[in-house]
């Protein structure tokens, strides 16, 4: 059977008409093919979301029979498959202290339970004045309203602000070409809590590397290790969101790895299954559920969350990660990448080139050595995107506030040298044509 990829017919994919949107009719490895036979290299890994590569047949083979044995099952139920992937995810997957897991359906449900959890640990600690929870003012961390309260991407909040919630927000912690901190990041959150209360905050959250909102932006050396200080010493509690960066993506099992801690709650989601299903999770330490075990009060889960399948499917992923060792590949494959993109470092329009492991960005700005950003009416980075795109390479349009044009790279970890070397060739192009359309 043919795939009908006519105008009129894909339209009616996209909720709001806004044309025909992009059509796929497979994918494999690192590409998405279209229904004429285009091959597209997905150097955004979907949404930050493929690491082991599309049209794995063993999975699809595990998803099957999941299905088979159970279809669905009430999420406090115990099944095979929840146990089995709570077991790798203790015993080989998450920090030392995180023993506690619930799953999701996806990264924006993981950040919602992360803040109910949070409040819900303080109301049975006999604390209900402690409710805040504090943001940074460069963030994203999901679409519902909740995640979108305590995030900062101006243009994803923009529609909402008068439903959001008024958390707090504290300077973000890292380091914005073109932009100095007027204190360190440590001390401005030290400074956000103390002028809120300490007694009124719950937790304080943040993206150990900065996606969608700022394009793999990594923080200040010490700011995590600071930050850990700072929050267990009022009694706040830490929350690392890993939607983006978990699960290997940085070159590491976690990105908070990389400095040596140990949050109170992390956040996850993309790359747990891979993109084989929607799966997240909310992984806590005991002292964070003991509270709530003490007053026989549960966390309220989401319908689908711990679908059977999506279980099953999700410790197979991370089983082909292990035994690919996929982790320390995105590591070197991530190295060799960033070695490739720095070609473009002295480009009049690349402000900076940044990120850990597979999940990197390059910064555009209109003129690098006054630091000027394009107008914000160029949409700069979306139509670099396109052409991109027109030239066979999808990459991620990311960006917010003071970074306003930014490529966000996080391809599956199983990418060769050619892939890199197409990302790089692609981007140098589409990055002319993209220069010379806005001029």
């Amino acid at each position: 059977m043919s795939f009908d990829a006519s105008p009129a017919r894909t339209t009616n994919a996209a909720f709001v008409p806004q044309g025909a949107p992009f059509a796929v009719a497979r994918a494999e490895g690192a590409y998405l093919v279209t229904p004429d036979g285009q091959r597209i290299l997905d150097a955004a890994g979907g949404a930050i979301v493929a690491n082991i590569g599309h049209g794995r047949k063993e999975v699809a083979a595990v998803a099957a029979a999941a299905l088979e044995r159970c279809t669905y099952v009430v999420p406090p139920f115990a099944t095979e498959d929840r146990l089995n992937l709570v077991e790798r995810l203790q015993k080989s997957w998450l920090p030392p202290s995180l023993t506690r897991i619930t799953f999701t359906s996806g990264g924006s449900e993981s950040v919602e339970a992360a803040l109910r959890l949070a409040r819900q640990h303080h109301v049975c600690a006999g604390r209900p004045e402690r409710w805040k929870v504090i943001g940074t003012d460069l963030s994203y961390h999901g679409v519902s309203l909740g995640a979108l309260s305590v995030a900062n991407h101006a243009a994803r909040r923009a529609p909402f602000e008068p439903m959001l919630i008024p958390f707090p927000k504290t300077p973000a912690p890292y380091a914005i070409p073109g932009f100095e901190h007027a204190e360190h990041p440590a001390d401005a959150l030290e400074r956000v809590i103390l002028a809120e209360d300490p007694e009124t905050v719950a937790a304080f959250i943040c993206e150990p590397v900065v996606g969608a909102a700022g394009g793999a932006l990594v923080p200040v050396d010490d700011f995590w290790p600071r930050a850990r200080e700072i929050c267990s010493r009022y009694g706040v509690l830490l929350i690392a969101d890993e939607v983006m960066s978990g699960f290997g993506r940085t070159g590491k099992k976690f990105a908070v790895e990389h400095w040596g801690v140990e949050p109170d709650i992390l956040v996850g989601g993309k790359g747990l299954s891979g993109g084989y299903a929607p799966i997240g999770g909310v992984y806590a330490s005991e002292a964070v559920v003991a509270p709530l075990a003490a007053e026989r009060q549960d966390l309220m889960f989401y319908t689908y969350s711990g679908h059977p399948a999506s279980c099953a499917v999700a410790d197979k992923v991370l089983e082909i990660m292990e035994r690919e060792d996929l982790v320390a590949r995105s590591e070197r494959m991530g190295a060799l990448l960033r070695q490739r993109l720095d070609s473009l470092a002295d480009h009049p329009n690349v402000a900076e080139i940044r990120g850990l492991g597979l999940m990197l960005g390059v910064e555009f700005v209109k003129d690098r050595r006054t630091m000027e950003r394009f107008p914000a009416e160029a949409k700069f980075a979306a139509r670099l995107q396109g052409a991109a795109l027109r030239h066979g390479v999808f990459l991620y349009a990311a960006g917010s506030g003071p970074v306003r044009d930014a490529a966000l790279f996080g391809p599956p970890f199983t990418i060769n040298g050619e892939d890199i070397d197409l990302i790089v060739e692609t981007l140098t192009s589409a990055l002319a044509e993209t220069v010379a359309g806005t001029a």
